[in-house]
């Protein structure tokens, strides 16, 4: 059966990349607190920028910069905001869908030589366990018609259009490279098939 979404709460919030309003959904698949920050008038819009960002406490709130995650979502809200519009969705789903304890352990096992995919393969897991119908829900309660998906990931692409999500482009964003991500971030590119250092 297909899982319910309720728009529960819409409220301003004041951000240093402008007014955002947040909205907060529950749902039946799960009891974790996803939100959208939407900028600007986005129902019945076309070619709408989009972030689909799955937390990463470690990046988004500490400002860790073993990953990209923390720079990436900066970026996509400036993105937007400069856009005059958009929406930034916001997933908890920590560590590509694992949870911060195996995530944190999956960093240990980094540090002694595996890298972030056979990492979390050796601690039970897939490469990538996001899923995104939650993502799709919101998109289709925000009335959008298609988007441009803020993203190096091909497969997230390939995920929202399985969904039935109208994704009409690819909006890059990549951080910068320095000596703690770059491990992080070639794995990423050879391994999960992003679409990083194309233009380095």
């Amino acid at each position: 059966m297909k899982p319910q979404l309720e728009n529960l709460v819409q409220t301003p919030i004041p951000t240093k990349y402008g007014e955002f309003i947040l909205h907060y959904y529950s749902n039946t698949l799960d009891d974790k607190e996803h939100v959208a920050l939407v900028k600007g008038v986005v129902a019945d819009k076309e070619n709408v920028p989009v972030r689909i960002h799955s937390e990463c406490f470690t990046g988004d709130v500490l400002g860790s910069r073993r990953c990209d995650c923390g720079e990436q979502l900066d970026m996509a809200l400036q993105m937007i905001n400069e856009a005059g519009f958009g929406v930034l969705i916001y997933l908890r789903q920590e560590g590509r869908g694992i949870g911060l304890l195996k995530k944190l352990q999956a960093y240990n096992l980094q540090d002694q030589g595996m890298d972030t995919v056979d990492a979390n393969i050796h601690l039970g897991h897939l490469a990538d366990e996001r899923e995104y119908s939650i993502a799709a829900l919101m998109l289709e309660n925000l009335k959008i018609k298609s988007i441009e998906l803020i993203t190096n990931n091909p497969k997230k692409i390939d995920e929202m259009k399985k969904l039935g999500i109208n994704v009409s482009g690819r909006i890059p964003v990549e951080a910068v490279v320095h000596a703690d991500n770059v491990g992080y971030l070639k794995t990423k590119a050879k391994k999960m098939a992003h679409l990083l250092f194309e233009s380095k």
